[in-house]
């Protein structure tokens, strides 16, 4: 017999949500200070979002949001991810996160960052990711990663 649990193993008062987590997790820290809000979630996805500010901008002439806060938002949702096809917290950390930056965000514009886990192994999550400004078909950069627990996910 398999004793593996899969996400839908945990009774629904168990299982991960995402939402609940962010507005925990996502006003402390640095996800506090970036403010990344909830915009949605499936079963193995999350979605977050984060609004323009000025703080925020990394050209100061152009008015471009920073890439290191596209990072952040992509490592956060493809981690939640994670987390929500498991249907649990269970601590990680990023092993590996690689960016495909295709494009600045222009001025003003929200940032939709869309993590998706597609492989979860013993030890290992695999995870793939989107940023937009609420398009998904006009992407502003690609991300694929790892996510590692020691001990593995029994």
């Amino acid at each position: 017999m398999n004793n593996a649990s899969t996400s839908s193993d945990f009774p629904p008062s168990n299982r991960f949500d995402p939402e609940m987590v962010n507005n925990f997790m996502g006003k402390i820290g640095h996800g506090g200070f970036l403010n990344m809000k909830y915009s949605g979630h499936g079963d193995d996805w999350v979605e977050l979002a984060i609004d323009w500010r000025e703080d925020l901008v990394g050209d100061p002439g152009s008015g471009v949001i920073a890439s290191a806060v596209v990072i952040s938002l992509l490592d956060n949702a493809t981690s939640m991810a994670l987390w929500q096809r498991r249907g649990e917290f269970v601590p990680q950390v990023t092993m590996d996160l690689r960016l495909d930056y295709l494009r600045p965000s222009p001025s003003g514009q929200r940032v939709y960052g869309r993590g998706i886990c597609y492989h979860i192994s013993r030890s290992v999550g695999f995870v793939r990711g989107i940023a937009h400004n609420g398009d998904m078909d006009d992407p502003l950069a690609y991300a694929s990663g790892t996510f590692i627990r020691l001990g593995g996910w029994q």
